[in-house]
């Protein structure tokens, strides 16, 4: 599997991509430390460079999480991320029956893990903090992914695809809310702010 195709292909032909996965022969091991992490880098470094290096400026004033603090979050942010993921896909996997899906946790792990890969690469614009809405904007189309995936992956039958993605997106929001306030609570405890005019 080519990290970049995937990744590509995720975002401009999900449909079909879905279709090329859910056969694959691979392991929870391998999604995670060959796709999920390397992808996963992406939203946290950016934002590394976005808080402590670039920063936030307005009116002339930059404000910039400290570079340790920084990296403290950003180690922090990837181990929570992938994290939420995995716990994603064992309630992925727990949900199905209840939507007539399949219960096969690789599956479920490629679902949950593929699916991410919108925001994972949105997660680039967060490089300059003005820019992070776009990152939301790709997680958004993440959802679109998601819903695409769940009859191939999880054999979910289509008239029930929406309502299942549903209760995976509020169970993912709840999730990710969480990791977020943990980062969160590490970068606002201390900033540096720099005036320039």
């Amino acid at each position: 599997m080519n990290i970049v195709e995937r990744a590509k292909n995720l975002i401009i032909s999900p449909k079909s991509e879905w279709e090329i996965i859910a056969p694959e022969e691979t392991s929870v091991q391998d999604l995670y430390f060959s796709y999920a992490l390397i992808m996963a880098l992406i939203p946290t470094i950016s934002s590394f460079i976005g808080r402590s290096i670039i920063g936030y400026s307005f009116l002339g004033v930059t404000i910039r999480t400290p570079f340790v603090r920084g990296l403290i979050g950003a180690i922090v942010y990837l181990v929570l991320a992938l994290v939420g993921v995995f716990v994603l896909a064992y309630i992925i996997d727990l949900l199905a029956p209840s939507f007539n899906g399949e219960k096969d946790i690789l599956s479920s792990h490629k679902l949950a893990v593929y699916s991410a890969t919108p925001g994972w690469v949105g997660g680039i614009f967060s490089i300059i903090p003005a820019l992070s809405i776009i990152g939301l904007l790709f997680s958004l189309y993440g959802i679109y992914v998601l819903y695409l995936g769940v009859t191939p992956i999880k054999k979910v039958p289509k008239e029930k695809a929406i309502v299942y993605t549903l209760v995976i997106i509020v169970v993912a929001i709840v999730i990710y809310a969480i990791i977020g306030a943990i980062v969160g609570s590490l970068m606002v405890t201390s900033r540096t702010v720099t005036a320039g005019f």
